[in-house]
């Protein structure tokens, strides 16, 4: 069988990937566990250095890669340049802070000697999805070879090319050579990966029904799991807030990776006093943004990732028409010679409880509008999603946005007057069908070790 990029623009044929057989699969896993067991024993600065060596890589090659990316899921060059910056970040900061997130905690008890010390478990695999397909990768696999563990990955079959260059790159850097390795699989060979003796854990950012089945296979194996899945975000815009402040961050939010991120912003929830100015800022600004090419400098927002999702999109918006959404902006499939992935910005307005978007993720440039007769009503609307990934509000009194964004709203990020976001330095993660556990920052870090107890009498 043979895994297939395609370059969404226009249809192409990048390359054709053979796929791993069991046998390779199996012996992949074998060297990553070999090698691990001698770098569990290495120490922080010695891991570090190495991390550094990825950064200066990642800078030096940030142009090559973000054309990659261009190529196999059609990202602009301009933010596929600093998605490389980000994973360069992320090095250089669990290469400065790892060895202190990770270092042994004596608890005082009555023993002569008592702390925590955090161990690496071993081979973790990472299944990653295609919509930023370095960042994904570079914000779990930095914590896990800073902490000593080895690494699998099953990346998108459509970002194969950019999986196989962070290889490359981990290679470059003098890390071992099997301590990271790439499978070539279909996500039906996931299984038996998952049930694997030797792999000890699994990660995976994509949909809750690919969460629910990672889950449920990692749970038959007694296996540790880290799931960041979808999300529906709510962006509250209240009476008092700067309108045109606003407007210009929710399109920013939505718009970002061409509307295809977890943490995008998804509704925009308007108390009734704003809602006519908010929505016309607001349209047109989403109206300015140009689509096109994504090798032109010009162009905001490039294709789809894939031909079949920008399909289904465009019937997740027909429907909710069809059920009473009002499409004030786009909801077309623009007429492009040639097979593309291309779809236009889009604004539905009178989105109510019932309507398939009232509940439904919608991954791409496609903005949903509710109006609540006041902010009591925007919260309940905000939070019932069976969702819980980010939040925002925007609001002129910043106390009390700070109250309702933590102890008002149910998520695992919310932001204030400004766009959800994930940073090495804080901790990113969800609630209910939006996933468990938590990347990046401290937290992130020891989700894939040991926390062992150490007690001397």
């Amino acid at each position: 069988m043979s895994i297939l990029s395609i370059n969404p623009a226009n249809g192409k044929l990048i390359r054709s990937y053979k796929e791993d057989s069991e046998k390779q699969v199996s012996s992949k896993i074998e060297k990553v566990h070999s090698a691990w067991l001698k770098w569990k024993d290495t120490s922080f600065p010695e891991r570090a250095e190495l991390l550094r060596n990825t950064s200066v890589i990642l800078l030096k090659r940030k142009l090559e890669l973000a054309t990659l990316m261009a190529k196999e899921m059609g990202k602009p060059i301009a933010p596929g340049i600093a998605e490389i910056e980000k994973c360069a970040a992320v090095c250089d900061y669990y290469a400065a802070n790892g060895a202190d997130f990770l270092k042994d905690e004596t608890i005082k008890t009555e023993a002569s000697k008592s702390y925590v010390s955090f161990q690496p478990l071993g081979v973790v695999l990472a299944v990653m999805p295609w919509n930023f397909p370095f960042w994904q990768l570079f914000r779990f696999l930095a914590p896990a070879l800073m902490a000593g563990n080895g690494a699998l990955l099953k990346h998108a079959s459509n970002v194969t090319g950019c999986a196989l260059a962070i290889e490359e790159v981990i290679l470059e850097a003098g890390f071992p050579k099997d301590i990271f390795h790439v499978l070539v699989i279909s996500s039906k060979q996931v299984k038996p990966v998952i049930a694997h003796p030797l792999v000890k854990a699994v990660t995976l950012t994509g949909s809750t029904e690919a969460g629910k089945q990672v889950a449920q296979q990692a749970g038959f194996n007694l296996k540790k799991t880290v799931l960041e899945l979808g999300g529906s975000d709510p962006y509250l815009v209240l009476a008092d807030a700067d309108l045109e402040q606003a407007a210009e961050i929710c399109m920013q939010s939505r718009l970002i990776n061409n509307g295809q991120s977890c943490i995008a912003a998804k509704r925009f929830i308007l108390v009734k006093e704003i809602e006519k100015e908010f929505t016309r800022i607001f349209l047109e600004k989403m109206q300015s943004k140009v689509t096109g090419d994504p090798f032109d400098e010009l162009t905001d927002l490039g294709p789809m990732a894939r031909i079949d999702l920008r399909d289904e999109l465009y019937q997740q918006v027909e429907e909710n028409i069809k059920a009473g959404a009002k499409c004030i902006l786009g909801g077309k499939i623009p007429g492009l010679k040639g097979k593309h992935a291309y779809y236009t910005p889009t604004i539905l307005t009178g989105i109510k409880k019932g309507m398939p978007a009232y509940e439904e993720e919608i991954f791409g440039p496609v903005a949903l509008i509710f109006t609540a007769k006041n902010e009591e009503e925007a919260i309940r609307i905000a939070n019932d999603s069976p969702f819980g990934l980010g939040a925002a509000v925007f609001t002129g009194n910043q106390q009390h946005g700070e109250e309702l964004a933590a102890k008002r709203l149910n998520a695992g990020s919310c932001f204030v007057n400004s766009l959800v976001k994930s940073d090495p330095r804080l901790p990113f993660g969800g609630i209910n069908q939006s996933g468990y556990g938590r990347e990046l920052s401290s937290f992130g870090i020891r989700e894939f070790v040991n926390i062992k107890t150490v007690y001397l009498k």
